[in-house]
C-alpha cells in the first residue's frame, strides 16, 4: 500500500442526478479498498434524484476509519460532472490549493430552461473556477464520451481524469475491475477506453 499524499485524502465528486457521479464514487471507493485503504463514502442528494444536485464525499486513509463528512474547506480534490455544480461546492469545500476537475458541458436546470434564471457564460464560469482553485482541469468529458460512442461514460472519463492527476495511489486496473461490478462484461471495453481517455486528457 502506497503512502497517501494527504492523510486523510478528501475528495468531493459532484454533479446532477442521473449523471453517474454516485457510481463513480462507489467504484473509486471499491478500488481504494481493494488497494488496502480505509474508505468512507457519504452521499447527499438534492430535491430530485434526476435534475437535482448529487454530491459524494470520499475520504481515504491508511489508518483509522474517518467520519463521512469532509471538514469545511478541506477537500483536496473536487470532481464535477457539471461546471456550475463545481462552483456551488467550492465555497464549502474549496481552498487555495484544491484540485478541480470539471466536465465543461452544462446540464441546464429547469429554472434556466423555463427562463426564470440565467446560466452563467462558460468563459466566466471557467475563470471563476480557476480563481478559486489551485489547479483546474476543464475537460470535454461529454464530447469525448460521445466520440467513444457512449455518452453515458462521461463520469468514467472524469474518473480517469482524476487518476491521471496522480493524486490517487491506485492502479487504473483496480478501478476498471471495480467498474466491472456495475457494468456487464460486454460494456467493459468501452469503460476501459473511457478511463484511458480521461487520463490522457489530463496528461496533455
Amino acid at each position: 500500500m502506497k503512502a497517501l499524499r494527504f492523510e486523510p485524502l478528501d475528495i468531493v465528486i459532484t454533479g446532477v442526478g442521473g449523471q453517474g457521479n454516485v457510481l463513480a464514487s462507489q467504484a473509486l471507493g471499491m478500488a481504494l479498498v481493494e488497494a488496502g485503504y480505509q474508505v468512507t463514502v457519504g452521499e447527499t442528494y438534492g430535491l430530485s434524484q434526476r435534475g437535482g444536485a448529487v454530491m459524494s464525499q470520499v475520504r481515504v486513509t491508511t489508518g483509522q476509519v474517518m467520519g463521512p463528512v469532509i471538514p469545511a474547506n478541506g477537500a483536496h480534490a473536487v470532481v464535477s460532472l457539471e461546471p456550475l455544480e463545481a462552483l456551488r461546492v467550492l465555497p464549502d469545500f474549496g481552498n487555495p490549493q484544491v484540485l478541480v476537475l470539471t466536465n465543461n458541458r452544462p446540464l441546464l436546470p429547469i429554472n434556466v430552461i423555463s427562463g426564470e434564471q440565467k446560466y452563467p457564460p462558460l468563459d466566466e464560469l471557467r475563470q471563476a473556477l480557476g480563481e478559486l482553485s489551485g489547479r483546474l482541469h476543464w475537460l470535454a468529458a461529454t464530447d469525448e464520451a460521445i466520440a467513444l460512442g457512449a455518452p453515458i461514460l462521461a463520469n468514467v472519463i472524469m474518473l480517469g481524469g482524476l487518476l491521471g492527476t496522480g493524486l490517487l495511489p491506485v492502479d487504473v486496473e483496480l478501478v476498471a475491475q471495480a467498474l466491472g461490478e456495475f457494468f456487464p462484461p460486454d460494456k467493459m471495453a468501452a469503460n476501459r477506453r473511457a478511463l484511458a481517455r480521461g487520463m490522457a486528457l489530463v496528461a496533455g
